[in-house]
């Protein structure tokens, strides 16, 4: 198996592998593939192990197939963790014994200008986690109304919502990265601490480009129900517009006898992965487990896809 990339680290690695328990004949979904480096870490601590990796980003494409050309207990398919259900079934897989969900950039994403995620790098306003479909981030500004950007923002946590859109539609058309960034500069004056005042900004544009709230809610309507018994739900988050919903989830469904809370506060790295990881910092992993069937619940024998 080829050695992880040193530009991409997978955040809170070793405690994922903890939780998720992978075991020789086990069957576990990587539903934010990125490049791989969760996938991989999977198949080796479990040599009979299979994992099935998800995403919709084209340019995890060739490491998906670099590593499945390799290792026959893995495949990937196309596609957001939305489809999760749909894509279980078409490989035959009815229950699983362990569903990750990352919800960050990978760092591949952030460091390429042309994908216009990045604050440090200015490039095209595009933000699309698959380029190729749907609306950029540029479109989206010049479409919606100054009281709708307001409100985008606002939703995120930024409490300059209102002066921000005020700016960026007096702005408009903007085209860059850069723009933007300049747009809220223009709004809440220049950077005084460790984080960027347009962060908040950007994340919210960023997750109404790609729908990313209906996207998680989908995943976590379905993901639990296919889990086996003892199978496990994990779920790293990077912020509260992500984090909340996956916590109220969990909550809820823990009410249940069938799934309980691996811990009850979000487990957080480590001041040596936080260190070593910059990008790591914000990163809190939530854990649901599947601890018995529903009453009346058949559990039937998965087919044989691999």
């Amino acid at each position: 198996m080829p050695p992880e990339s040193p530009a991409h680290v997978p955040v809170l690695r070793d405690t994922v592998l903890r939780w998720l328990a992978p075991r020789s004949g086990g069957r576990y979904v990587d539903g934010t593939f990125g490049r791989g480096g969760h996938t991989k870490a999977i198949l080796e601590a479990a040599p009979g192990a299979r994992v099935l990796g998800l995403d919709k980003d084209p340019e995890a494409a060739p490491a998906a197939a670099a590593l499945a050309a390799g290792e026959p207990r893995f495949r990937f398919l196309a596609g957001d963790f939305s489809e999760l259900g749909s894509a279980l079934d078409r490989v035959g897989w009815d229950l699983v014994d362990g569903i990750l969900l990352d919800l960050g950039l990978s760092s591949p994403q952030l460091e390429t200008p042309e994908r216009g995620f990045s604050l440090r790098h200015d490039g095209p306003l595009d933000m699309r986690f698959d380029p190729g479909s749907g609306e950029t981030a540029a479109e989206l500004l010049d479409r919606l109304e100054e009281r709708e950007i307001a409100d985008l923002l606002f939703g995120m946590g930024e409490r300059r919502s209102r002066a921000i859109a005020w700016r960026i539609v007096g702005r408009r058309p903007l085209r860059t990265t850069g723009d933007l960034r300049a747009a809220v500069i223009a709004a809440v004056g220049p950077r005084r601490g460790r984080i960027d005042p347009a962060t908040r900004t950007f994340l919210a544009v960023r997750s109404a480009v790609n729908r990313e709230p209906q996207v998680l809610a989908a995943a976590l309507h379905e993901a639990p129900g296919r889990l086996r018994r003892e199978g496990v739900l994990a779920v790293i988050s990077y912020h509260s517009g992500e984090d909340r919903p996956v916590k109220h989830a969990f909550r809820r469904l823990a009410e249940e006898p069938r799934f309980e809370l691996g811990t009850r506060r979000p487990i957080r790295p480590d001041e040596d992965e936080s260190g070593a990881n910059r990008r790591s910092r914000s990163a809190c992993l939530r854990i649901l487990r599947r601890i018995e069937d529903a009453p009346g619940e058949i559990v039937r024998p998965d087919g044989d896809g691999r």
